[in-house]
């Protein structure tokens, strides 16, 4: 699992370096792919091989004929790349998913349970700031 958020620069060949706390997981968990692909709400998803793999069999196991199956799937999976991160933990981001997020400089990385999201950072703090009010609202309808 992946929590936090941390903010950084991508450097001049579009590479951010991943937070120290997820090195270390990747390390003692001995993961050595990701998966990188187009998220909802303007982000980046990027999933570790294991739960990558997961998510296509379920993703593939829904109803082609239907419209919205083909659709997102279409969208989701014509993004995605398959991502090795370097000897000092840094990520490459391609250049159709740095224009799709909206990515220039600064990006801020969140750990959400099984995912990593990677934001443009005014798009998250636009979608911070727009949503925080209704965290409590959203909860109580969870739960």
């Amino acid at each position: 699992m992946w929590y936090g958020e941390y903010h950084h620069t991508l450097d001049s060949k579009d590479r951010f370096v991943l937070p120290a706390k997820f090195r270390e997981k990747i390390k003692k968990l001995k993961i050595k792919k990701f998966y990188l692909t187009r998220g909802l709400d303007g982000c980046l998803f990027l999933f570790p091989q294991e739960i990558w793999k997961r998510l296509e069999e379920k993703l593939n196991s829904l109803d082609f004929t239907k419209y919205e199956v083909r659709f997102f799937n279409r969208l989701y999976f014509s993004g995605a790349q398959e991502i090795e991160i370097d000897s000092q933990g840094r990520i490459n981001l391609p250049q159709h998913l740095k224009e799709f997020a909206q990515i220039k400089k600064e990006v801020v990385i969140i750990g959400v349970a099984e995912r990593i999201e990677i934001w443009a950072k005014e798009r998250w703090e636009e979608f911070y700031a727009h949503n925080r009010k209704r965290f409590e609202e959203i909860a109580q309808k969870l739960f």
